[in-house]
């Protein structure tokens, strides 16, 4: 059972990283730009490039083109994170969550479109899971339309569409390149994201100003967080040589539970470092949430092995 030890890496570091991007906003960015959040991520890319090029010095090694998509690739995962974290600036971690799951539903139909990969009615049942576990999550009250957060879910639909987007060229065009290579390369379009954010001066005015007032702990934080992202990837892709794709992605599909778990551990015990409502109604709600969403990735993955 090694195989399940690695795959719950997975979704309990994402899961964890959901919450201390809450953290970093919710303390310097509550009221403020969050593209400037960006800029430290493209930091921490931009550190790791000559660290990667010692490690492995054929990085650089690579057709022109598939440098460029990959860094491409990049460039849109932060474009996604901007989105993400425009809405984790207005809601709780543990309702922003279900959300992400959005891009499963992108992906299958990027893979409809572009791929031409036939869409299952157990697949297709995945998808209105999610959307009803999505609906779930972003209603307030029992006055539907009154009540419904539309702006929630447009910015992780944008979000999460751009994220797919991003996840299938990455797969498309990188799949021969290796792990290391592809990280390079992306990291690469990551860090030329953040120096667009740089060139607008409002954006370059904050970031200074923050810098100044606190670099150790946003850098420390966000490098931590990166940190935690990159283990839980590499903790999924070895749980996949151990065990056959379909159950390590069942697995994974259950980063939404522990996000709502953490939510509750974190209000309990260590209120400063994050707080949900915990109040009967949102309890049921969140949880009713989360098994549908989790049930609709499992759903919608059956095929894809």
């Amino acid at each position: 059972m090694l195989w399940l030890a690695f795959a719950l890496l997975g979704p309990v570091s994402w899961a964890a990283s959901t919450h201390i991007d809450k953290y970093l906003v919710e303390k310097y960015f509550k009221h403020s730009e969050t593209a400037v959040l960006m800029v430290f991520t493209a930091i921490v890319g931009l550190l790791a490039l000559p660290l990667i090029w010692l490690f492995d010095r054929t990085v650089v090694s690579v057709a022109t083109a598939d440098a460029v998509i990959v860094a491409l690739s990049g460039a849109l995962y932060m474009g996604a994170m901007l989105f993400y974290l425009r809405a984790v600036q207005s809601e709780e971690a543990s309702v922003v969550a279900p959300l992400f799951q959005f891009s499963t539903v992108f992906t299958l139909f990027l893979g409809y479109l572009l791929l031409h990969e036939v869409l299952s009615w157990p697949q297709l049942g995945g998808v209105a899971l999610i959307l009803a576990g999505a609906l779930a999550v972003s209603t307030r009250g029992r006055a539907f339309l009154r009540q419904f957060n539309l702006r929630l879910v447009l910015l992780m639909a944008a979000a999460t569409g751009i994220l797919a987007l991003s996840t299938v060229l990455f797969k498309y065009f990188a799949v021969q390149t290796g792990f290391w290579t592809t990280t390079f390369w992306m990291f690469t379009g990551e860090a030329v994201f953040g120096a667009g954010i740089l060139a607008i001066p409002y954006c370059f005015r904050e970031f200074v100003d923050l810098f100044r007032r606190s670099p150790g702990p946003v850098m420390g934080v966000n490098g931590a967080n990166e940190l935690i992202n990159l283990g839980g990837g590499l903790a999924v892709r070895f749980a996949s040589l151990l065990a056959p794709v379909a159950l390590v992605s069942a697995v994974s599909s259950t980063t939404t539970l522990f996000v709502f778990l953490f939510g509750v551990l974190l209000t309990e015990f260590f209120p400063r470092l994050g707080r949900e409502d915990l109040s009967a109604r949102n309890l049921v709600q969140k949880g009713v949430s989360a098994v549908l969403v989790t049930a609709g990735v499992l759903l919608a993955n059956s095929g894809r092995i």
